[in-house]
């Protein structure tokens, strides 16, 4: 199985302008997901899909292959497709570019998930921690038995109606895999209802009828929006350093 990275990377974030060149613990942002995604024997390639200059600069001083895109991509998600349009690959996979916590296990377990021909998109999820339970901004995940996604929301769902504290939350990651063929379904898909009305783009699949296979992973990450979740993944980061360094 012939497996890609595309990290889709743009500077024009509205809450955190320029966040995937801002410097974690003397670094930017992007250097840790490139890294990670590198760190991945089973990828053939980790490519960077931008639109920006000011990206491909730093690509170009760090020898970080990169393509560059349309500045008329409304997901990062748009960006991987394009690039697929001319690297031939069984699989894609979308490592999105404020994920500086993305590490090779990640991915690694995702590309297990996807040895099986018969999925056609595949994303992880693990289980949540209580702090983010009731965050909107930390997406939950309802899987069937057979590892189907029943739904994702910000909503906490399921909803513990007995008020037990037995039931098990399961957060999303934003990592995805995709078969060509459904990649290039979702771009020419409108945007759907439940898309628009949770702000997640994979629920256009669902809505369309195809199915999103869901592999679970212990290690957590953290998707940067905000000045408070730099800070947050910077203290992370630095701890990771000092363990590593005994």
């Amino acid at each position: 199985m012939k497996a890609i990275a595309i990290i889709p990377a743009r500077l024009a974030s509205t809450r955190l302008p320029g966040k995937v060149l801002r410097e974690i613990a003397g670094r930017p942002m992007l250097a840790y997901v490139y890294e990670a995604a590198r760190a991945c024997s089973r990828l053939h390639e980790v490519i960077v899909a931008t639109d920006s200059d000011e990206i491909a600069v730093v690509c170009r001083q760090n020898n970080w292959a990169y393509r560059m895109t349309s500045r008329e991509h409304r997901s990062g998600t748009d960006r991987v497709h394009e690039v697929a349009q001319t690297v031939e690959a069984d699989v894609y996979v979308n490592v999105q570019g404020d994920e500086p916590l993305a590490r090779r296990e990640h991915l690694d377990v995702l590309l297990e998930l996807m040895q099986c021909d018969a999925i056609e998109v595949g994303t992880l999820k693990t289980p949540c921690s209580p702090e983010d339970v009731n965050n909107p901004n930390a997406v939950k995940v309802v899987t069937a038995l057979d590892g189907r996604a029943l739904y994702f929301s910000r909503a906490t769902i399921p909803f513990d109606r007995d008020r037990t504290g037995a039931v098990r939350y399961y957060k999303h990651l934003g990592l995805y895999a995709y078969r060509k063929a459904a990649l290039g379904s979702f771009c020419t898909w409108p945007e759907s209802e439940l898309e628009r009305t949770e702000r997640l783009e994979q629920l256009r699949f669902l809505d369309n009828g195809i199915a999103i296979h869901v592999a679970e992973t212990p290690y957590d990450t953290v998707g940067v929006d905000t000045e408070g979740d730099l800070l947050r993944v910077e203290a992370i980061l630095r701890q990771r350093e000092r363990q590593a360094k005994g």
